[in-house]
């Protein structure tokens, strides 16, 4: 296998679509290994680290929904895209509130899977920082210790460990403590595009650092209406 191939974990139990994207996927220069349930896609997991995962949700042994806690807390580096039913709003927030960093809706267009993809790959790869960067990246936070390059917030002996979206919105916030961070910039910064779904998105992983950052009363992210998102930080006097 050529190592510079991007590496996709497909999970998927449709054959024929399991099939047919995997396919796909290789013939665009991907490499792609396809389980057919959670299970499997764990076991895989075990062996060899993937650049991308893309999750059913409705599957059995372990559905999608099960098997992104799991990614989350045992690969938190590992970015996943949830396949969903067309009509299922509530599987796309509830998603969203899981980590995923998109969502393609049922039946899928393999174009525009193919285009989402090698966004998000470029996007996670272009944000990776030179070791040498790593001192200048380092950020304090009130009584927080933010280092996005190891996707770490650091309060007291307590390391809290980033998913990559999280980690991505923090370090967006923390670069421009005390001033506005407008929806927009935010969505296409993070995500590429800017749409209800997305807003909802962003709105979850919002709550995710609030909850975070609670242990320092002099840190706050403050919701301007209609407009955007502060963090605040107000500093000690000396």
């Amino acid at each position: 296998m050529d190592e510079k191939r991007s590496k996709i974990l497909l999970v998927e139990d449709d054959t024929s679509l399991g099939y047919l994207l995997t396919e796909y996927l290789q013939l665009k220069g991907f490499y792609v290994f396809w389980a057919t349930d959670g299970k499997k896609a764990l076991l895989k997991l075990n062996e060899e680290a993937y650049d991308l995962a893309i999750l059913d949700i409705m599957m059995p042994e372990m559905d999608g929904f099960s098997l992104a806690r799991t990614i989350k807390g045992q690969y938190p580096d590992l970015p996943f895209i949830f396949l969903t039913a067309k009509s299922l709003k509530v599987d796309v927030l509830k998603g969203f509130s899981l980590g995923a960093v998109d969502y393609l809706k049922k039946p899928i267009d393999e174009e525009e899977l193919v285009v989402r993809i090698e966004a998000l790959l470029s996007h996670i790869k272009g944000t990776e920082t030179a070791p040498q960067e790593i001192s200048k990246q380092i950020r304090k936070l009130g009584k927080y210790t933010f280092n996005p390059l190891n996707q770490e917030l650091h309060f007291n002996e307590e390391v809290i460990h980033l998913t990559s979206r999280e980690n991505e919105l923090l370090n967006f916030l923390s670069s421009r403590i005390n001033k506005l961070s407008a929806h927009r910039d935010i969505l296409m910064a993070l995500w590429g595009s800017h749409d209800y779904f997305k807003q909802k998105s962003l709105n979850v992983f919002i709550t995710h650092l609030r909850k975070y950052l609670e242990k320092d009363e002099d840190i706050r992210i403050e919701n301007v209406h209609g407009q955007g998102f502060i963090l605040r930080v107000r500093q000690s006097d000396t």
